[in-house]
């Protein structure tokens, strides 16, 4: 394997940066470490890829196959290498493709680097800039830069030349001002769309990758910004390394910048060369490009069929609309048409195809060698820095945090101000079987807000799973606990303010076990609100979903519809029910031991005479807590009481198992 290994270190020290120009850096360096960050060369053989469209319903599906990518061949080299094409050309495939991040399913061919095969984990030797920026926003760009430093580079590495390595990226990226800024999020202001562009090259660059993909990194960004970037990324292929990267219609300054260009249209290779020498090959094919024209634009021009070209163009000269359009369209397909046998016929593709079989003789016996994948680092030391992160994010992100706190007080003041002060009397039994079913349902209904704990960070996830950051487990690990951390404080806050509002049991045990129950109780719905939207990729429908959930389970918690007189095939639907067992755990903790029948029953009576006097005198009445929990079907013994709790724990484990799973066989490639 012609691989330079991952954990080596080159401290570049550089003078006279400009964010806007292109000088030679002066590279100070040792015997052992290189002089200049080494690219690799990659080179792709045969590449073909379909997909399976699914269309129609489930009687009359069928399934039809697209191809994306067709036959491509080519070698990438160090230096700033480009992919430009037209919308659905195949651009961000093929750069999946060579980056190993698409599905390999419906994929053939091979993609060699430096002659040898791609090993399993080139994804964590490799660096990927996705199209849209997946930073954490709530961080600044040092935090984030440090975060990528001790999770991607391996522990052998000591902590002062992690931090020297993320200093001078900063310098080198033109940081330095906003280094210590948080990058911004949509509710809050941060850094401008450039910076923040360079933050997430910064973040790749950490590793001193072998190859450094970019997928469209001018989106969003104005014109004097785009061209900033192409200049840093033109510096770094100066200093030697492989940058691969897919563009939809850069401006002549951009264009001026590429070393190599590839030319897709409709996933075929219509050229593939030196890009200073791609206006003389079109030229020499019969399309030239007027002076002051933009070339990206007149390759686009060329395949859309707005430019001419010795007698490929059909004339337009019909008034027809309709026959217009046919004209146009058999236009195109002949000067994409003319342009694939062009180029198969040009000196360029001979020269290509005798690269590579030279690259594959020189390996005469490579084959897909067999590797263990590992983690720069371990668990513990993963677990630390994602928990570190995310607890930060938590903290800062006044929405998440702060906004929940506030409502759970606010709620807990409105309740408790409505059921205040409740008696021992036949109206403290309703109230009581009130405030006790709001506080159950209240405790489920306000974790839908766990539902974007996954879906808004989807992106940065997968990307810095992929990428070898953490683990899965890690991940996952690192937002229940945190979230359940937040709900903890959240529930225990709402318990001290309505317990001793509406004046519940005037115990220390019974308080405590209050709390108790309704941490479980947010525990357990925070678990399955997890499992229904680990896999979601929206937060309205995710919301939708467990919102009805919720609403079953309301109805079989033993408040709206009596229990014991529930039908036979459908009783079974209360096992499954969260705020049943929560609501069963609390009535338990506060009936059992209360009178409500006055002063005229003696505190020494047992249940049975409790009743006989009860029903002498007022039949209608329920004198006891005992006799309201026999009533609702509710073994109110100690083990009842904690049998609930026993079933909100077993419940929050098998809702965390399923959330994780999803998670895990999330697909990878997207």
């Amino acid at each position: 394997m012609m691989m330079e290994p991952v954990n080596h270190i080159n401290i570049v020290v550089m003078d006279n940066i400009s964010t806007n120009g292109m000088p030679r850096p002066k590279v100070v360096g040792t015997e052992e470490q290189p002089k200049q960050p080494r690219g690799s060369t990659v080179s792709f053989h045969n590449i073909n890829y379909k997909v399976q469209l699914k269309t129609g319903f489930l009687c009359k599906r069928t399934v039809t196959t697209k191809e994306i990518l067709v036959d491509l061949n080519g070698i990438m080299r160090p230096g700033l290498n480009a992919i430009l094409g037209p919308s659905g050309g195949g651009k961000s495939s093929f750069l999946d493709v060579l980056a190993a991040r698409k599905d390999p399913s419906g994929l053939s061919g091979e993609v060699l680097i430096d002659g040898a095969p791609q090993p399993p984990n080139f994804k964590c030797l490799s660096g990927y800039v996705v199209q849209e920026d997946v930073v954490m926003g709530t961080l600044t760009v040092r935090e984030n830069l440090c975060f990528s430093a001790a999770l991607r580079l391996p522990t052998s590495v000591p902590q002062t030349e992690k931090q020297a390595r993320v200093n001078h990226l900063i310098k080198e990226l033109g940081l330095t001002k906003v280094a210590d800024s948080k990058v911004g999020t949509p509710l809050t202001r941060g850094i401008s769309g450039g910076e923040k562009k360079r933050t997430s090259i910064g973040m790749e660059l950490i590793i001193d990758p072998l190859v450094l993909f970019l997928d469209e990194p001018t989106t969003g960004l104005d014109a004097s910004t785009a061209n900033s970037v192409l200049l840093l990324l033109k510096r770094m292929a100066n200093q030697g390394r492989t940058i691969i990267m897919s563009i939809h219609q850069p401006r002549y300054s951009i264009f001026r910048l590429f070393d190599s260009l590839t030319l897709l249209v409709s996933g075929k290779m219509a050229y593939h060369g030196p890009s200073p020498n791609a206006l003389d090959y079109f030229s020499n094919i019969g399309y030239s490009c007027e002076p002051h024209n933009n070339p990206a634009d007149f390759f686009l021009d060329v395949i859309n069929g707005d430019a001419g070209s010795n007698g490929v163009c059909v004339s337009k000269e019909n008034n027809s609309d309709e026959l217009e359009f046919e004209n146009q369209k058999g236009s195109r397909q002949n000067i994409v048409r003319h342009l694939l046998d062009c180029y198969k016929n040009s000196s360029y593709y001979r020269d290509v195809q005798s690269e590579l079989q030279r690259i594959v003789q020189t390996q005469p016996n490579h084959f897909r060698t067999t590797f263990s994948f590992n983690y720069n680092n371990s668990f513990f030391h993963q677990l630390r820095w994602v928990l570190k992160r995310t607890f930060q994010n938590l903290l800062l992100d006044a929405q998440t945090s702060v906004s929940q706190v506030v409502v759970h007080i606010f709620l807990a003041l409105v309740v408790g101000a409505i059921f205040f002060d409740v008696k021992e009397d036949q109206s403290g039994i309703q109230n009581r079987m009130g405030a006790l079913f709001f506080i159950s349902t209240n405790q489920c209904f306000s974790t839908v807000s766990a539902a974007e704990l996954f879906i808004i960070q989807r992106k940065l996830f997968l990307h810095e799973f992929i990428s070898g950051y953490y683990r899965v487990s890690v991940y996952f690990l690192s937002k229940v606990m945190a979230d359940f951390a937040l709900r903890s404080v959240t529930s225990v806050l709402f318990s001290i303010v309505i317990y001793f509002l509406i004046g519940l049991k005037t115990s220390v045990e019974a308080f405590f076990i209050f709390t108790l129950t309704v941490t479980l109780l947010a525990y357990t719905a925070t678990a399955l609100t997890l499992a229904i939207a680990a896999d979601q990729t929206a937060v309205a429908l995710a919301n939708i979903l467990i919102t009805i959930t919720f609403i079953f389970m309301m109805i079989f918690s033993g408040l709206l519809v009596n229990l014991p007189s529930i039908q036979d095939w459908l009783s079974w639907l209360k096992y499954f029910s969260i705020p049943g067992y929560g609501l069963a755990a609390l009535n338990i903790n506060e009936f059992v031991g209360l009178n409500f029948c006055g002063e005229s029953v003696t505190k020494n009576a047992n249940v049975s005479s409790l009743m006989l006097n009860c029903s002498a005198s007022t039949p209608a009445l329920t004198c006891t807590g005992e006799q309201q929990l026999d009533y609702l079907g509710i073994e109110f013994s100690t083990w009842g009481l904690w049998q609930n709790h026993v079933a909100l724990v077993v419940m929050t484990l098998i809702f965390l198992t399923i959330a994780y799973l999803k998670l895990r066989f999330l697909k990878k490639f997207s």
